[in-house]
């Protein structure tokens, strides 16, 4: 067993008993009713947080009670993190190379199989609802996130690790990397070094969490500022947060009024994005874009402003429509 490996198995069981002092995951609600949110923490053997409030709306709905007993996995998992604890203990101190593959396969099995039970979870309480249940939406279903952010009805649902999820996460990253150097050495492949295999499971596993833009569903979609549809595919605009939620937008100047009204936390901002006027359904960084101001292209809230990627692209269209080239400062101030 490398030295690395065995000081990196140390350490990776040792943490997982943060377990048992920080929770697994959670889950958070937002409404315009609950302006401070709901959330609920899931940990290894019990579930703490809003969750008798959260109970009781689920109930108009008819989504089940969450109870801790309905969870056999509280009763079995703290056995089964302890087990990992003390069989990676007690693999490092023999230095023994198939104790390690042995323990990092079955802890990357038992990660996927934790998964994909809180996704089926998630699943049946989300869809097994209550036939007699006081608000009923024909065809509609409630299922949280495994992880990011999904609206359903007038409530968003942000799903993420909490600080035990995250040290578990990397503890699977780690078990990844023991696995890949350990076989690195048994083939004696040098065209890899540890680092660089820790960068591309680090990568690997960030680039899963990217938070992106959302396609606007047109004709269906209403603009969060004006509250009319968005019809008219040349114009829209969208603001994403940092949690991955969408506000979308049918004219740039309904984008900018928004952020200006204060209801959105400029730091919760991870970008703000507009349509490619000339490339339908394409989102441009409005930081990056160049604007044509113009009274002839009369867009929907009579912002009259279509947007670019470059100059260039923005000078061409003037030829024809006239107009002002500007930049997303200058738009921004225009609207204020």
């Amino acid at each position: 067993m490398l030295t690395l490996n065995r000081i990196g198995l140390l350490l990776a069981s040792l943490s997982l008993l943060s377990v048992f002092l920080f929770p697994l995951w959670k889950i958070e609600l937002s409404a315009p009713q609950y302006p401070d949110g709901l959330e609920m923490q899931i940990w290894v053997n019990k579930i703490t947080g809003d969750v008798d409030i959260i109970n009781g709306l689920n109930h108009y709905i008819g989504m089940r009670i969450i109870k801790e007993a309905d969870f056999p996995e509280f009763v079995y998992l703290p056995y089964i993190i302890s087990g990992f604890t003390l069989l990676g203990l007690l693999t490092a101190l023999a230095n023994k190379r198939f104790l390690l593959i042995t323990w990092s396969v079955l802890y990357i099995l038992f990660g996927i199989a934790a998964m994909t039970d809180f996704y089926f979870w998630e699943y049946n309480y989300g869809h097994n609802l209550d036939p007699h249940a006081p608000i009923q939406v024909p065809g509609a279903s409630y299922q949280p996130p495994l992880i990011g952010y999904k609206q359903m009805l007038n409530f968003g649902a942000y799903s993420i690790p909490h600080i035990a999820g995250w040290v578990f996460i990397g503890c699977g990253l780690l078990a990844s990397l023991f696995l890949f150097t350990e076989w690195r050495v048994s083939r004696k492949i040098k065209s890899f070094s540890p680092a660089l295999a820790a960068l591309f499971c680090g990568m690997l596993f960030f680039s899963s969490c990217t938070v992106e833009t959302q396609p606007i569903r047109y004709g269906r979609d209403d603009c969060d500022f004006c509250k009319m549809t968005i019809v008219d595919k040349r114009y829209g605009a969208e603001i994403l947060t940092k949690k991955g939620k969408a506000f979308k937008f049918d004219d740039a100047n309904c984008l900018v009024k928004y952020i200006a009204t204060g209801e959105i936390d400029k730091s919760t901002i991870q970008g703000s994005y507009i349509v490619n006027f000339s490339k339908a359904d394409e989102f441009m960084n409005v930081e990056n874009s160049s604007f044509l101001h113009s009274p002839k292209l009369r867009s929907p809230m009579a912002g009259n402003i279509a947007a670019f990627e470059n100059e260039a692209e923005a000078e061409a269209a003037k030829k024809e429509l006239e107009g002002t080239i500007i930049k997303w400062q200058q738009l921004a101030d225009m609207f204020k």
